[in-house]
């Protein structure tokens, strides 16, 4: 077969979304799709019956439903298509409010700036729909999205004499997830060191009854906005958690979620050929053997996309990097996932990708459109959007003929609607990828292992801090009154003085240093 033939039959095309999926360079044989037919179609099956509300994350008894956010007649109840719609209604007014002033800053005039406080998930996806999208918000939007007091010091100096016009908007499902906590925390500090009332300029997104609707209640916020217990940070892009910032700051969200549902729609199809999400699902399954034996290198060529890869590797990594499967078999599963953009990666790491370790499969973002209005000939006869062609293809052809296959996913053009369909393209294929390797993509223990263990350092770092006396001490001599490890001793003692907490003296090894207050 031709390479020209190849790629007719390997293309999945819709053409009334501008949206193209090219797998000609993956390699993908008959054979190999006849072998995968038995769990094709219980892929196909699995998401049949989560979309209609079967316990999807069975380690937490939960309905997955954030397809639902894009088609709230899919939920299988009036009352969690009324959690998705009054939501939606109510986020709405409410930046209607604020961008005609009826919401506005105590100090008058109206809300100019945005501070998202969150982590993961309550970060990423309203970063990229920005990053993306929010060239002429309606509001400049900044993130605290980590517990870096040096980072948090950085985004309030951009704000600068803005914060009287600053909306705060503070997400955590829960309410006791400590980075949000600790960046509500250092905002509220700084505020009120600004003669600013906080809750004044403060709204929580969480779920009902947490600590922080709790909190948020008592001290008399603006308004709170719920987060459903059915929806995961990760896939939380399209609930309240991205669509009431995204509102704030004027983006189109009925487009955004249209552009989804379609995508939605045309991937429920159980004709292989024309689902583009079980197609990348089965390319990921193909590069590394259903093991993830190789990495996805993600490479959209376009600025506005160059937060897509970070999205992706939460999406794609936390959903399908487990241990166990659905069985109770160690099996290690994931896809390691990281990325640049073009053509900046041509001066990063193409060389690496076409002649060093062959460990990974690439996907290309292209995006046809240059850009509105004319274009200038760089050089006789060519644009700036031509070079930017040149070298996605290029690199692609570079790469496969030094045996790396790749997937090119095609849109028009960056907008709210086909960024919506990329995110469901890629929710869709972590979703059927799971069932291929029957795991659960919908919890994620190991994130609850690091929170115990940075709780457990933080319990013995109040340890240290009590048995630091004003003389020289050892990690040793602490260690040995704290029962504690020597190793995990001198940690703490060498962030207490890091932090002007305490006086350090080095010795010839780390076991000969000293401490004092």
């Amino acid at each position: 077969m031709s390479n020209w033939n190849n790629y007719n039959s390997s293309l999945v095309r819709y053409s009334n979304l501008g949206f193209t999926i090219d797998l000609s360079l993956m390699d993908i044989q008959p054979s190999f799709i006849d072998e995968m037919g038995p769990k094709i179609e219980k892929a196909f099956s699995d998401m049949k019956a989560l979309e209609s509300g079967a316990i999807a994350n069975p380690d937490e008894g939960r309905m997955v439903g954030h397809y639902w956010l894009r088609n709230a007649d899919l939920a299988p109840s009036e009352e969690l298509k009324a959690q998705i719609t009054e939501p939606l209604k109510a986020l709405k007014e409410f930046a209607d409010k604020v961008h005609n002033g009826d919401i506005a800053p105590p100090s008058g005039g109206r809300f100019e700036n945005l501070l998202i406080i969150g982590i993961g998930g309550s970060a990423l996806g309203p970063q990229l729909v920005y990053d993306a999208l929010g060239f002429d918000s309606k509001l400049k939007t900044f993130f605290f999205d980590n517990t870096d007091p040096a980072g948090i010091d950085k985004t309030l100096a951009k704000i600068g004499n803005g914060l009287n016009k600053t909306l705060a908007l503070v997400v955590s499902k829960s309410g006791g997830t400590p980075e949000t906590r600790n960046g509500m925390l250092e905002a509220q500090e700084y505020f009120e060191d600004q003669q600013l009332n906080f809750a004044h300029h403060a709204v929580a997104i969480t779920g009902e009854g947490s600590k922080l609707f709790n909190y948020a209640t008592e001290n008399k916020w603006i308004t709170t906005f719920p987060m459903e217990d059915w929806v995961g940070g990760r896939t939380s892009v399209m609930s309240t958690v991205g669509l009431v910032p995204a509102a704030l700051q004027g983006i189109d969200i009925d487009t955004f979620l249209a552009g989804a549902t379609e995508m939605d729609e045309r991937t429920r199809s159980t004709e292989l050929s024309n689902n583009a999400a079980m197609q990348l699902a089965l390319a990921w399954y193909h590069a590394g053997n259903g093991k993830g034996e190789k990495d996805m290198v993600v490479l959209p060529y376009k600025d506005s996309l160059v937060l897509f890869s970070k999205y992706l590797q939460q999406l794609v990594m936390e959903s399908l990097g487990k241990e166990h499967d659905l069985d109770g078999n160690v099996v290690n599963q994931g896809i390691a996932v990281y990325g640049n953009k073009g053509s900046t990666d041509q001066h990063a790491y193409v060389q690496q990708l076409r002649d060093g370790v062959h460990n990974f499969f690439t996907t290309f973002i292209e995006v046809r459109k240059g850009r509105n209005g004319e274009s200038i000939e760089v050089e006789p006869g060519n644009t700036s959007a031509d070079y930017l062609q040149g070298f996605l293809r290029g690199t692609r052809k570079a790469l496969y003929e030094s045996g790396r296959k790749s997937v090119t996913i095609s849109i028009q053009e960056v907008t709210p609607h086909s960024l919506g369909m990329l995110i469901a393209l890629f929710e869709r294929a972590v979703s059927f990828y799971a069932s291929l390797v029957n795991i659960n993509a919908y919890h994620q223990p190991g994130v609850e292992a690091g929170k115990k263990a940075a709780a457990t350092f933080l319990e013995l770092l109040n340890q240290v801090r009590g048995a630091l006396t004003g003389w020289d001490k050892t990690a040793d001599d602490i260690a040995e009154a704290t029962f504690n490890d020597p190793e995990e001793v001198y940690h703490a003692l060498v962030h207490l003085a890091a932090n002007g907490e305490a006086m350090h003296a080095e010795g010839d090894t780390p076991a000969e240093d000293t401490f004092k207050l």
